[in-house]
């Protein structure tokens, strides 16, 4: 019999569910020529005990496979490989920096779009550069697409370095684009300089309303510079008295101003101080948050958002990664008014 454990493996490390690392691993398998027609698969038992995962997940897994016409059952005997005439499909690594309700939106975007013609192993990093390296180090060989979102906090080597080892036909970016990484690659990307300063034109008889602007910018943050330098751009266009925030937790608020914040910690932090305070959102202060989630229509009536198209960002990856096109798109950036300016 087959030694199936040479061929099967779970990576506890990626957030891609159980079941479907099984399933993508006998696909694979398949498709390496490492598993024939006909071969008897190791038993529900066997496997979960082997792979130290739970039956029902092993169950899943070939279920899975006997719903897509590859794998068959026969009472008492167990599943076997039925057909190995499949349409090869595409492997893609996901890299996430960070899970976020906004990142969500670009996984189910990007994972619906791709359907059945793509395998996704998805690992968070962290936002750090060197737990990246690592995973890239162990995997860079082994899939089809890369996808990156590259937001980084740690310092030393420079992303491109290690970003540039991927190659450029593999390689699909989305967020932003990295400075130094050469050659022809694809990218869904962010412009956030240009998106904020245009947003906050449109804006611009609501800023007006107030005395001050002040954008909540995190020390050591993964945000990009270039949000700060659009708004100073703004500010300075349009003489906009303005303040940049590192924290707001020892912050008094100030009444007339309006308050960008970026993180939902932030907006949280600023909310709760609104009610302490006792002061009336749109009256006393106003509220700009970044990144549109389905939760900010419902906060206090409805907070403003300036927000990137995450549905569009990860449809569009998708795309990118099955037409093997180094296209490079930029996302459509949104102002979203509510009852808080």
């Amino acid at each position: 019999m087959k030694n199936f454990l040479k061929i099967l493996h779970i990576d506890e490390y990626s957030l891609t569910p159980y079941y479907r690392q099984l399933c993508n691993a006998i696909l694979q398998g398949i498709n390496d020529k490492l598993i024939d027609d006909n071969d008897v698969l190791p038993s529900i038992n066997d496997l979960s005990i082997a792979l130290d995962v739970s039956r029902n997940i092993v169950t899943k897994a070939y279920n899975t496979l006997k719903q897509s016409g590859v794998v068959s059952s026969v009472p008492g005997k167990g599943y076997f490989i039925s057909n190995t005439n499949i349409n090869r499909s595409i492997k893609v690594l996901l890299l996430f920096n960070k899970l976020s309700s906004p990142k969500k939106m670009i996984y189910d975007s990007f994972a619906e779009s791709l359907g059945d013609s793509a395998s996704i192993d998805f690992f968070i990093y962290n936002s750090s550069l060197s737990f990246l390296k690592k995973i890239l180090a162990d995997k860079i060989d082994r899939y089809d697409k890369i996808v990156i979102i590259p937001h980084f906090v740690d310092n030393g080597e420079e992303p491109f370095q290690v970003i540039n080892q991927i190659p450029k036909e593999k390689l699909v970016l989305v967020g932003k684009l990295v400075d130094g990484v050469d050659g022809k690659f694809a990218a869904v990307y962010e412009d956030f300089e240009n998106d904020i300063y245009n947003s906050l034109v449109e804006l611009l008889p609501q800023v007006r309303l107030y005395t001050s602007l002040a954008i909540v910018f995190p020390k050591n943050s993964y945000y990009s510079t270039d949000i700060l330098m659009g708004f100073l751009n703004f500010c300075k266009k349009y003489n906009c008295d303005y303040e940049i925030i590192p924290d707001l937790k020892n912050e008094n608020i100030s009444k007339n101003s309006l308050y960008i914040t970026l993180t939902e910690n932030d907006l949280v932090e600023l909310v709760g101080k609104l009610l302490s305070n006792q002061l009336v959102l749109k009256e006393d202060i106003g509220i700009i948050s970044y990144n549109e989630t389905p939760l900010k229509k419902f906060i206090l009536n409805g907070i403003t958002t300036i927000s990137a198209d995450f549905d569009f960002m990860g449809k569009k990856a998708a795309e990118l990664v099955l037409s093997n096109i180094a296209e490079q798109i930029k996302v459509p950036f949104n102002t979203i008014v509510r009852p808080s300016i």
